[in-house]
Formats: C-alpha cells, sequence, structure tokens
C-alpha cells in the first residue's frame, strides 16, 4: 500500500481569524513602511527607466574596484555605478543619460572603455553587450508599467467578481494590492535594481497571488452553502484550515525551484528572483491572513444569508 507524504496533518484547527489584529499590526507596519520607504529612500531604477548606457564586460583577472572607481569618477559623464555582475571578472557598468544626446551616450562608453583598455590592456577586456535607453523611452516604459499593473489588477477583479460575488474580487484586489505594494517596497529597503523584469516578477506575484485566493475562496464559497447557519469567522477558519496544506505545500515547492535559480541561475536573474521569492512569503501570507479577513468585513454572510 502506497502511503502519502503528509507534511501538514488533516484536521488542522489553526484560528486564523483571532489572529487578525496582529495580522493586520503586521501588514499595515509593512504596508506603510514601504510608502515611505519608497518616498524617501525611492527606487533604485534601472536603466530601463532613466536612461543611459549599460556596459557588460569580462576581464582577464579580478579588477580593482576602488581604483576602477577612483578612475570613473574623475571622468567628465556623470555617476558612473560598477558592480560585480556574477564572477569576480565579470562587471555591470551604468553610464548615465548623457545631455547631448546619442553621439555624447557614445562618446562616454568610449571613454569608459579607454579607462579600462588602460588599466588592463585591450585584449584582456571583452565587451559582452553594450545598451542604451534614451529618456523618452524610459518615460513610456515607467508609464507602460504603471498601467499594466493597474489593468491586471482591473481584470482581477473583473474575473473574480464574475466568478463569485463581488464582494470575493473587491477582497481579492485588496490583498494584492497589499502583495505589490510590500514587494516593491522591499526593493526600496534592499536598493535593489528595479527595471521592466522586476515589474513581470510583481505581475506573475499578482498571478500566483491571486490563485492561491481563488483556491481559498471557492473553498469559503462551498462552505457557506454547507454550513448555512455556521458563524462566518469560524467559516473562515474551516475554509482557510482546509486548504493549508495545499497552501504551504505549493509555496514550499515553488520556493524550492526559485531558491536553486536564485543560487545557479546567475547575476541576471538575481533580481527578478529575489523579487518572486519574497513576493510568494508574502502572497502566502496575505491569502491566509488578508483576503479572508477583509471579505468578512466587507459584509459576505449578509448576502448569503
Amino acid at each position: 500500500m502506497i502511503k502519502t507524504l503528509r507534511i501538514i496533518p488533516d484536521g488542522t484547527h489553526v484560528n486564523f481569524f483571532a489572529m487578525r489584529f496582529m495580522a493586520f499590526a503586521l501588514s499595515a507596519i509593512m504596508f506603510v513602511g514601504s510608502i515611505g520607504f519608497m518616498m524617501t529612500k525611492g527606487l533604485h531604477l534601472g536603466i530601463d527607466f532613466t536612461g543611459g548606457t549599460l556596459v557588460e564586460v569580462r576581464l582577464d583577472e579580478a579588477p580593482d574596484m576602488s581604483g576602477l572607481r577612483s578612475k570613473f569618477a574623475n571622468l567628465p559623464y556623470g555617476n558612473i555605478s560598477l558592480q560585480e555582475f556574477g564572477e569576480p571578472e565579470e562587471l555591470l557598468i551604468r553610464i548615465p543619460e548623457q545631455p547631448g544626446g546619442v553621439d555624447e551616450q557614445m562618446v562616454a562608453v568610449e571613454g569608459v572603455r579607454n579607462v579600462l583598455n588602460e588599466l588592463h590592456g585591450e585584449e584582456a577586456v571583452e565587451y559582452r553587450r553594450t545598451e542604451f535607453v534614451g529618456p523618452q523611452v524610459g518615460g513610456e516604459l515607467i508609464k507602460a508599467g504603471i498601467y499594466a499593473v493597474l489593468f491586471s489588477l482591473g481584470g482581477i477583479l473583473i474575473y473574480v467578481s464574475f466568478r463569485f460575488e463581488w464582494q470575493f474580487g473587491l477582497a481579492a484586489v485588496i490583498a494584492l494590492i497589499h502583495d505589490a505594494v510590500i514587494t516593491v517596497g522591499f526593493f526600496a529597503v534592499t536598493g535593489l535594481e528595479f527595471n521592466l523584469a522586476t515589474v513581470a516578477a510583481v505581475l506573475t506575484i499578482a498571478g500566483y497571488s491571486i490563485n492561491d485566493t481563488v483556491v481559498v475562496f471557492d473553498r469559503v464559497r462551498e462552505n457557506l452553502r454547507k454550513f448555512k447557519k455556521m458563524n462566518f469567522a469560524d467559516l473562515l477558519n474551516l475554509s482557510v484550515n482546509q486548504m493549508l496544506a495545499r497552501t504551504l505545500l505549493t509555496s514550499f515547492t515553488t520556493l524550492l525551484a526559485l531558491i536553486a535559480l536564485y543560487w545557479f541561475g546567475g547575476e541576471v536573474l538575481r533580481g527578478f528572483i529575489s523579487a518572486l521569492i519574497f513576493g510568494v512569503v508574502v502572497g502566502t501570507y496575505s491569502s491566509t491572513f488578508v483576503a479572508g479577513t477583509f471579505l468578512n468585513y466587507i459584509g459576505l454572510r449578509k448576502i448569503n444569508a
């Protein structure tokens, strides 16, 4: 006889609704703190949004980062940022947008190349890619990213309202806004680069979180028909507990894959995967503690009495 592996036992009776005030306090701290950090510290916007030039190079040996930064600081091209990109020999250089347009941008790139060739020799420097993004394109990408997030939330609200009642849709979107703002706040706190890949990560998190929330809400709807006289808070606890094993196991297996990608996927994927790891944790938390509690306060029981 085959025995199934059960990390979470059947028949759990965790009183999630009793912990709603602690959950709301934690959510409020994270939500307000995220907005505060975004307003004060701001996001480390990538060249996708700010404009400028990105140069990826590989040297024959690990460079003296402080000496290289000192050389770049003497160039008249603004604050040129420098960071390791995977291996110590691999570098990512960001050159700010130059006022003279593309021609001046190419002059700045040539100046950076001259510094690298002078310090390491022309044959020791491999230029892997050079990407240029103008400020107008960056501004358009910011608008497109904001519209993508807003339209996805609106679409989710319409879909869940159509699939269930509008109260379900509103509670789900509140939970999604909670997840999205806290995930973006994570980038403000950590200083990780916020670029188009990060916007894609936020949308991916929204899709993951709404899937988890819809599964819980579907069980809530089933239990509303089955236990018509049960107190709604008790019914929420019952529904969340019934789906707890599914929720945690899904999140656990997803995190296993994401952690593997974080360690072995290279620097290019690091920011994207970091957002997904953090977002999966926050999304699991909101599906368990936030969405159902908001559903109770909206007053679903009244229309199903």
